[in-house]
C-alpha cells in the first residue's frame, strides 16, 4: 500500500530511477505507486506515449519474459498486469487524445459454448501491457460477434480462446465464417486454451496457436511487424 512518504520517495527520483522503480513496481503487482509514478512523469511534462513505452511496456516485457520463462506464475502476472491497467487508466484517455501510435488492435473472446475466461482475461491484459488496444468480447463468442467486432473498429487480430474440448470446434466455425465473406486475409487469427496445440491451431486455419500469454505478446508482435510495408 502507498502511502506519503512512498510519494515523496518516488517524486525524488530523477527520470530515469523513477522509470527503472515503475518497472520494479509493476513487477511486484503496486497498482497505487504505478499510477502516482504516471502521475509524476506526466507533471514532468512527458508524453503519454513515453510513459506507456518507457516504463509500462518495458516492464510488462520483463513480466512477460519471467512468465515464460517458470520464473513467475499466473497469480503474479495478473497482479502485475491490474497495476499496469491502474496506469492505463491514467494514460488512455490522454493516448487517444495525442493520437499516440499502438501496436495494433485486437478483438478477443472465449468461443461459443465456453464460459471460461482466466486464460483470456491474462491474455488481454498482457497484449494491452505490451501496447495493443483491446477490444474484449468475454464469453460465450459467437462467429458473428467476432467478425462484426473487428470489422467495426478496424482489427488486425482475432484472438480465440477455449477450455472445453467440446467447445474447440467452434474456432473452426468462426475461421470458415470468415473465409465465407472474403475477409479471412484481412486478419490475423491466434488462437489458444489448455487443450489445444499447434497441430490443431494449423488443421482450423489459424495464423498461429499460442501456448500462453507471452507467446501471444511475442506472436502477435512477430506478425504484425510481417504485414507492415516494408521500408
Amino acid at each position: 500500500m502507498s502511502d506519503d512518504n512512498d510519494d515523496l520517495v518516488l517524486s525524488n527520483l530523477n527520470d530515469a530511477d523513477l522509470c527503472e522503480q515503475m518497472m520494479d513496481d509493476l513487477y511486484d503487482g503496486l497498482k497505487e505507486e504505478i499510477e502516482e509514478g504516471v502521475r509524476i512523469l506526466l507533471d514532468r511534462k512527458w508524453t503519454p506515449y513515453d510513459i506507456l513505452t518507457k516504463s509500462l511496456v518495458a516492464g510488462m516485457q520483463i513480466v512477460g519474459n519471467d512468465f515464460r520463462d517458470g520464473i513467475l506464475f499466473v497469480p503474479e502476472v495478473l497482479k502485475a498486469a491490474q497495476a499496469m491497467k491502474g496506469g492505463m487508466f491514467i494514460l488512455k484517455p490522454l493516448l487517444v487524445e495525442t493520437g499516440a501510435p499502438k501496436m495494433g488492435k485486437m478483438v478477443i473472446g472465449t468461443v461459443k459454448g465456453d464460459i471460461h475466461d482466466i486464460g483470456k482475461n491474462l491474455v488481454a491484459m498482457m497484449m494491452e501491457g505490451a501496447g495493443f488496444e483491446i477490444i474484449d468480447l468475454g464469453i460465450n463468442t459467437e462467429a458473428s460477434e467476432y467478425i462484426g467486432t473487428a470489422e467495426a473498429e478496424g482489427a488486425d487480430i482475432i484472438g480465440m480462446s477455449a477450455l472445453l474440448t467440446t467447445t474447440m470446434p467452434y474456432m473452426k466455425t468462426v475461421i470458415e465464417s470468415l473465409k465465407s465473406q472474403g475477409l479471412r486475409d484481412k486478419y490475423i487469427v491466434l488462437c489458444g486454451g489448455a487443450p489445444l496445440n499447434e497441430e490443431f491451431g494449423r488443421a482450423i486455419g489459424a495464423d498461429a496457436y499460442c501456448d500462453d500469454a507471452a507467446i501471444a505478446v511475442e506472436t502477435a508482435k512477430r506478425l504484425i511487424a510481417a504485414r507492415q510495408p516494408q521500408a
